[in-house]
């Protein structure tokens, strides 16, 4: 695979007060104390320029953080729907496939729009860099990760639930510069996002940063930018499910980028987000008209948590109140927070599977089925512009093919452990 020639040229921008500055480092927020803020990064290219296909992800590196390409990657691929779109009556659905579909061009090994973010992420690292990168996940992203990092021999530490241990599959073994804790069973994110916040109060760790991350951010816009070269424009209608929101805000931002652009058109696509029920948090907050999430007791959500079958969508705490997040983008935008149960969702991937031909993941399941109902209510025009962010699929595709090596976990906490505890046993971890 080739490589970047150079590393992209960009600045930082807070979204408070926006002020710009250098990049410095790891930099997650703004070094001026701002109140607190999503920063962005402000490219010097201004126009989208779309390199090599081999390149994978880095073919749209003028508008990627990084510094280094690394081995692996791919970009998402967009297509024009004809299965789905035609029993939807809607003639101009998009699908952009992260996933493993290789007779569409998409080879991500772990099946995950995740990827996006990780090899962006890791881009991003400084090589001096000798500190372990810490990253809490409902199981996606940490597979994600963890293929990256250890096809790259990037030290790192992954806090995920126990719970979520079987989404943590590779078609081949994880080195040992990978190491995996947990939050013991009946934990779930959130309890995996405390245990890294632990470690992140040691010298040797540093936060990933999650939608802090410029990095991350601007990889999860890919999407965008695929949809938007394919198309030749910025599409009218924007459909993902989400857990955290962080793919909605980078679409957003992507979105913002190509107007600058100028050539793929001068609008806003409504941002359609969807949640898996009975687990809302955004959806509440977003229909209560409220920038704050509402209250949300500890033990209801784990129960909720549960209950949904899309379990990366199981933020607790998503960046949808601060400033430059969700609430922002979506007020910006326009759009609307959607829900669909688990028989919505498994009724719209089997359509999925029966018109693309392809097996998709449950939140990919999430949004279709949300796109499904509102094409049937006849809130679409027939002729919209309509991207589907179909972030994971073609795993059982992708299982058939390969055999599987699964990440054991080396530290398993309980919930609301003991922090001397944990650091005491993380010291000698790597």
């Amino acid at each position: 695979m080739p490589s970047l020639e150079k590393a992209t040229t960009y600045v930082l921008e807070s979204q408070y007060s926006k002020e710009r500055f250098q990049d410095t480092g790891w930099m997650l927020d703004s070094p001026n104390g701002d109140t607190p803020c999503l920063i962005r990064a402000i490219y010097e290219h201004k126009n989208l320029k779309v390199l090599d296909k081999d390149l994978g992800i880095y073919r749209f590196a003028n508008w990627l953080p990084v510094h280094r390409s690394l081995q692996g990657s791919c970009a998402p691929v967009t297509y024009k729907s004809e299965g789905l779109a035609k029993a939807l009556g809607l003639s101009n659905l998009y699908i952009t496939f992260s996933g493993y579909w290789p007779e569409k061009g998409a080879q991500f090994k772990t099946c995950s729009f995740k990827e996006t973010e990780a090899y962006s992420v890791c881009g991003r690292l400084d090589l001096k860099e000798n500190r372990v990168l810490v990253v809490a996940s409902a199981g996606n992203t940490a597979r994600a990760f963890a293929k990256v990092c250890s096809d790259n021999n990037i030290p790192l530490l992954i806090s995920v639930p126990e719970d979520n241990l079987d989404a943590l599959w590779f078609d081949t073994p994880i080195k040992n510069n990978v190491k995996l804790i947990c939050a013991k069973s009946g934990g779930d994110y959130f309890d995996a996002i405390h245990l890294s916040n632990i470690a992140c109060e040691m010298e040797q760790f540093f936060p990933e940063g999650g939608a802090k991350n410029v990095a991350r951010r601007d990889g999860m816009g890919t999407t965008v930018l695929s949809a938007a070269h394919h198309i030749g424009r910025i599409p009218d209608y924007y459909y993902q499910a989400v857990g955290s929101g962080t793919g909605a805000i980078a679409a957003w931002e992507a979105n913002l980028r190509l107007l600058e652009d100028g050539n793929y058109g001068n609008h806003k696509m409504k941002l359609m987000v969807s949640q898996n029920k009975p687990f809302t948090p955004i959806h509440d907050a977003w229909k209560a008209d409220s920038r704050a999430l509402l209250p949300l007791d500890d033990d209801i959500a784990r129960k909720e948590v549960e209950q949904i079958d899309a379990k990366v969508l199981s933020n607790r705490k998503p960046p949808y109140p601060i400033i430059g997040g969700l609430y922002d983008a979506m007020k910006d935008a326009g759009g609307d927070v959607l829900l669909a149960s688990n028989e919505e969702a498994k009724t719209a991937a089997k359509l999925f599977k029966e018109l693309e031909g392809n097996d998709i993941h449950p939140a990919a399941a999430i949004a279709t089925a949300t796109l499904i109902a509102d094409a049937k209510d006849g809130k679409l025009k027939k002729d919209a512009c309509i991207m589907l962010n179909i972030t994971g699929g073609g795993e059982e595709k992708f299982k058939s093919e390969h055999e599987l090596h699964y990440l054991k976990p080396s530290l398993v906490f309980d919930i609301n452990p003991d922090a001397k505890e944990i650091k005491a046993k993380l010291a000698n971890l790597f």
